[in-house]
This record gives structure tokens, sequence and C-alpha cells, in this order.
């Protein structure tokens, strides 16, 4: 299990995290979501060991996590931390990067390891090629699959999907998370995409300002959002009045409707596919929500809200 206990940390004066507790048991993967600049790639750090906490603890089971000042290399052996640079060697092989701490005393089953590594993000074909000709992309998936290869008790991925294409991106998520499940890997992922939170996390923590203001099921907290903040990390998010309450509704949970309160005039229409977004407006308020055909501007829509 790990235990985060009341820590705090901070560059300078301001504290960039404060007062943060939370705990994770093995095989949990555990999302970080929050604005930029709230903290979220600064507490996986802190998790690692690459900075030392100004205040509070951190134990994985019965070992304290430390920083710089307790250890000569930063970080913990039964951790590995993805940052956003990859830290890739450029004039190796993706397979001799992927391969690059793992033992040459069975080259065999090194090689197999390898092949299996880069099966799972999808980059067999470039088993020879030397990182420095890879896409950012390709870089991202190469490193993924390093910081697998000694299979870590606990995995810190900062913005794991950021550079990979998204037609690619469905099937690398699938086949990242079945692993990290399939071997009980504890797993704190920051993200800014809602979707690895809906579909993959087990749980999520909210920051902002450098506190948790929310944290629990990832569907609850989508349905039931606390505030427009909350509600805003999973998309675009309307702010109205409904039946004397303020509520946070989602585009998809409007519909159009012959009567209502809730008359809007339509600005623009953006394609998406399956549906059209739908840019309105109610008076100073600008509202979004769906519709299957595209809806001429300034048509007059009446708005309620789906049972």
């Amino acid at each position: 299990m790990l235990k985060v206990k009341n820590i705090s940390f901070s560059y300078q004066e301001k504290p960039t995290l404060n007062d943060l507790s939370f705990t994770l048991e093995k095989g949990t993967k555990l999302a970080v979501i929050g604005e930029s600049g709230c903290g979220k790639s600064t507490l996986l750090k802190l998790v690692y060991g690459l900075y030392d906490l100004n205040e509070g603890q951190i134990f994985w089971n019965d070992i304290e996590v430390l920083g710089p000042k307790y250890n000569l290399i930063p970080g913990m052996d039964f951790m590995k931390y993805l940052a956003q640079d990859f830290d890739l060697m450029p004039f190796i092989t993706v397979a001799e990067n992927v391969g690059k701490y793992l033992s040459n005393i069975y080259p065999e089953r090194k090689k197999e390891r390898i092949a299996e590594l880069l099966e799972i993000v999808e980059m067999t074909e470039y088993a020879n090629v030397k990182a420095k000709n890879l896409s950012g992309g390709q870089m991202q998936r190469v490193a993924l699959a390093r910081v697998l290869a000694l299979e870590p008790e606990v995995l810190l991925l900062d913005e794991p999907f950021s550079h990979i294409d998204n037609f690619r991106k469905n099937s690398l998520r699938r086949k990242l998370f079945g692993y990290l499940k399939e071997k009980e890997i504890t797993t704190i992922f920051a993200t800014h995409d809602s979707s690895d939170v809906l579909s993959f996390a087990d749980s999520v923590l909210v920051l902002k300002e450098g506190r948790i203001i929310e944290e629990g099921n990832p569907k609850n907290i989508y349905e039931t959002p606390k505030s427009k903040y909350i509600a805003s990390l999973f998309g675009d998010v309307n702010e109205l009045v409904m039946d004397g309450k303020l509520s946070f509704i989602y585009p998809h949970q409007l519909e159009i409707t012959a009567e209502s309160d809730l008359e809007v005039a339509v600005l623009k229409s953006y394609f998406l596919g399956s549906h059209y977004l739908i840019e309105s407006k109610k008076s100073d308020t600008i509202l979004f929500f769906e519709s299957k055909e595209q809806l001429p501007v300034g048509a007059r829509i009446c708005l309620k809200r789906k049972a």
C-alpha cells in the first residue's frame, strides 16, 4: 500500500503542494487531474523521491520514500517514473533503449522480454531504429516500454500519451492498462485527457492550487461534480440554475424540445463525426449542447435536461 501523509512542498516561498494525504492499495490505478500548474507533476516527483518534502511522509508498505538528502541517487528502486522528456539515449536502437537496464546474463530471456514490451507499445517494427530518428510519439512509446522492463511495484506516469497520435492512442491505452492490471502494478498517472480517467482509472484525485479538492470514483465524480472547475476537467460544461438549484450540465445532457423556459440562439455548429456540438447563447451566457444535425446561425432553440 502507498501512504501519502500530510505532505507539503514548495519550490520557493509559495507552497506548490499543501497538506496532501491519500492511500493507494496495491494494483490500483490512480489518475491525478487538475489545471496546469496545480502540482500534478510535482506530486509524482515527490512520490518517486526526486525532491525532499517540506513536511509529511510517504511510505510504500513499510518503506519510507526519501529524497536527495538521504539517497545519493534520487528515486526509489522499486518504482519507475516516466517524465515528459522521455530521457532516451539517441544513438542506440529502440531495442537497446528498452533493454538498457535488463541483465545480460540470459540473453535469450532478455531478447524475449524486449520483444514483449515492444509489442505492448506497438513498436516492434522499429526495434533496430536509432532513437534519434523517431518522432515524439514513437519516443514516448519506447520510454513507456523501458519503464516497464524491470516490472516496477509502483509506476508513475506524467502525461503518458500526450505525444501519441489519436488513431494509435486508444489501442495503446487498452494494451498498457490491461498489462498493468494483469501484473497488479500500482500506478499513478497525471493526465489532462478525461478518457484516461473515465476508462482506465480506479480512482481519481482532483488538484487545485496544490490541494486535493475531490477524490473518489471517477464515474461518481463525473456524474455529480461539486464545482464547475471539477466538471470542466472532463470537457465542456454548462452552469445552469434548474429547478431552483445550481447544476453543472454536460452538452450531451441537454436535448432540443418544442417548448421550455430555456431558449437559446445558435452561434456555431461544430461537426464531431457522430453529432454536432452546438454553441449557443442565452442572454450573456454561452451554452453548449449536442445535435444530430447542423443548426443555422441565429436559430431559436428550446432546450431541456434529458430525463
